[in-house]
């Protein structure tokens, strides 16, 4: 795990690559490689690569990077982890090649010799690389499947410019619009997205030059620019292909058990200690029973990590009782550490700092991330990804029954927007602040198809309510650039089932967006590698036939797949999500500090917070005028 950056030269005319200006781009990305860095500029400096490394697999010198071949022909930057590289290895061995050290990132420059761009369909991990062939004088440039990994790019005619995260390309942006070089400025329909539902829907940034490789993408750049993406994965595409296969449901359990424990295993390989992050929920549990058993005979448990929050203390709210009697059941060490109030707004600051795009989420996994540093903690599993893949949202079930009810209001559109506008002013805050939502004003609006459904349950803030936040003009424009119910709409194209429709939008909008993205900002913030075993592409083409049988896992076969099974505590405990006080955290900042905590906290904690991070981001600052009276509100 790592940061990765490149400047590659396009027009025959360019200016040579600027090393100065490389080296800043890797400073940048300091606490994504705290063990070491590495620069390399060809000869004729139309090529600059850098790398920050976190050493994980292999961790000695010889692993460093840029690497290259002994010929020089291919060099490498690489950030993830390739969990397959042993197998891998011993295949490319049995065909002559010769190692010379125990990375991963080797395997890559070699299996990129054997079969060229197509090596990326090999690969099983998550990944972002860029690879130079000296010969075809080009970069291959790959994401893998689910987008664990970031790879942004910002192109203008001269040059291109790739980094692990925005903030590494957005000072040479700023740099360029002033020069007439990249375009630049905020971008509208990323402000509207991260408004809308927390979070910049990719490919977009808030920077208008820079946008990032799509998840399950490959990109050639050579001298006469970049070919369009190649897209290798594609979830909906592999649901629309699987073949039904009706099970017995012991069968389906069996199934299921087989491809988690592979995938457990697979994300186990290091040479570092691997701990994970535990709640109270079924899916980290599961997860450390099935990582205690892949472990094998004699092997530790990982350690476990918990956060505790002094706002849910003695409620039910509070996981770290149900979390220390799932670690003793597994044998893995646990760690508990209690966050104050007064924590968030001590850390507040480096927060912000560290949230290379803004979102309404992260907060959990930068404080847990904060605490496996503390614990010594290098990498670490979390349960992301299993109520996407095993249907443990309220979505999979209200979504579609709420579509069926509603159908036939798709014929009267009017209808909705008529109703919509006459109750969305009753919802306002502050009028009903503490009662219901205002967004369910757009309830028959929204409520008929379930792409629609979707969005309105997913939302922070309803299209209709964008205006009175930011520039009228710059709302309209960015909601019609950011055309988020065609984007939805098209992660589900041919599917007909309502759940596997939601199944593809949480996957591939609400956990490839925020869910996964925040993984990598906060925990690379500080130098940790979380690792989502649940976010598999094997698992899920593994699972595809099941989803197309109409019979899909959920979390009862989860827990089935714990031996010795989870406590009761755990098993049979309301799903409260991994959640942090962050309602209670806004309402006492907004008081004297020696005063008392609000009675009432907000319901609405994810739109107080959306605001205050528009507020207080660099890079938002220039909207926060009619943001200030709408936090005030």
């Amino acid at each position: 795990m790592c940061g990765i950056a490149g400047i590659l030269a396009l027009a025959s005319g360019a200016p040579p690559v600027d090393e100065a200006d490389l080296q800043r781009m890797c400073d940048v990305m300091a606490a994504r490689g705290p063990d070491g860095q590495g620069l390399w500029l060809s000869s004729d400096r139309t090529l600059g690569l850098g790398h920050r490394r976190l050493a994980v697999i292999d961790p000695g010198p010889a692993s460093d990077q840029p690497m290259a071949t002994p010929d020089g022909r291919l060099r490498i930057v690489f950030n993830g982890e390739i969990y397959n590289h042993r197998e891998l290895r011993a295949g490319l061995e049995s065909e002559g090649v010769e190692f010379r050290t125990r990375s991963d990132t080797e395997v890559l420059l070699h299996l990129y010799d054997r079969h060229g761009p197509a090596m990326v369909e090999r690969l099983s991990g998550m990944f972002a690389f860029a690879l130079w062939d000296e010969r075809r004088r080009g970069v291959l440039l790959a994401r893998d499947p689910f987008g664990i990994k970031p790879l942004y790019i910002a192109q203008d005619g001269n040059c291109l410019r790739f980094a692990s995260q925005v903030k590494a390309l957005a000072g040479r942006q700023r740099e360029s619009r002033q020069s007439g070089g990249l375009t630049g400025g905020l971008d509208a329909a990323a402000l509207a997205g991260f408004l809308t539902f927390g979070f910049v829907p990719e490919p977009l940034t808030l920077h208008r030059g820079i946008r990032s490789l799509p998840a399950g993408s490959s990109l050639w750049v050579d001298g006469t620019g970049s070919r369009p993406p190649l897209r290798y994965f594609c979830p909906r595409e592999i649901l629309l292909a699987a073949r039904e296969t009706p099970l017995p449901v012991s069968e389906r359990r069996d199934r299921l058990r087989d491809a988690l424990l592979a995938s457990v295993r697979r994300h186990l390989v290091s040479d570092v200690p691997v701990g994970l992050f535990l709640s109270a929920g079924a899916d980290s549990g599961a997860l450390l029973a099935l990582a205690a058993e892949a472990g094998g005979m004699g092997a530790p448990a990982p350690r476990c990590l918990t956060l505790a929050f002094d706002a849910f203390l003695g409620t039910g709210a509070d996981e770290s009782g149900p979390a220390g009697q799932v670690a003793a059941l597994y044998g893995g060490p646990h760690a508990v550490h209690t966050v104050h109030t007064g924590d968030f707004q001590a850390a507040r600051s480096s927060l912000l700092a560290a949230m290379d795009q803004p979102s309404t989420d992260g907060v959990n996994s930068w404080l847990i991330s904060r605490m496996a540093r503390a614990e010594g903690i290098k990498v670490a599993l979390s349960g992301v990804g299993g109520d996407e893949l095993l249907g443990g949202y309220p979505s999979f079930r209200q979504i579609p029954r709420l579509t069926a009810a509603l159908a036939p209001l798709r014929r009267l559109p009017a209808l909705g927007r008529v109703l919509r506008h006459c109750a969305a002013p009753l919802l306002r805050p502050p009028l009903l602040r503490h009662v219901a939502s205002p967004k369910y004003a757009g309830l028959l609006e929204y409520g008929t198809t379930v792409e629609d459904a979707y969005l309105l349950r997913r939302a922070v803030y309803m299209p209709w309510e964008l205006p009175a936040l930011i520039d009228p003009d710059v709302a309209r424009d960015g909601w019609r650039e950011l055309a988020a119910p065609e984007r939805l709409a098209a992660l589900t194209t041919g599917i007909a089932d309502p759940y596997q429709r939601v199944l593809l939008l949480e996957t591939g909008w609400y956990m490839r967006n925020q869910l996964l993205r925040d993984s990598d900002w906060a925990g690379m913030a500080h130098g940790v590698e979380i690792r989502t075993p649940l976010v598999d592409a094997d698992l899920f083409r593994a699972l595809a036939p099941l989803l197309a049988a109409g019979q899909p896992p959920g979390k009862g076969d989860l827990l089935a797949a714990a031996r010795p099974p989870l406590p009761d505590a755990v098993a049979r405990r309301p799903k409260t999500g991994f959640n942090v006080p962050m309602a209670q955290w806004l309402e006492r900042s907004s008081h004297r500090e020696t005063a008392p905590p609000p009675r009432r906290p907000s319901r609405h904690g994810p739109r107080e917070w959306a605001l205050a991070i528009l507020r207080d981001l660099p890079e938002t600052r220039a909207v926060a005028g009619a943001v200030a009276g709408a936090v005030a509100a």
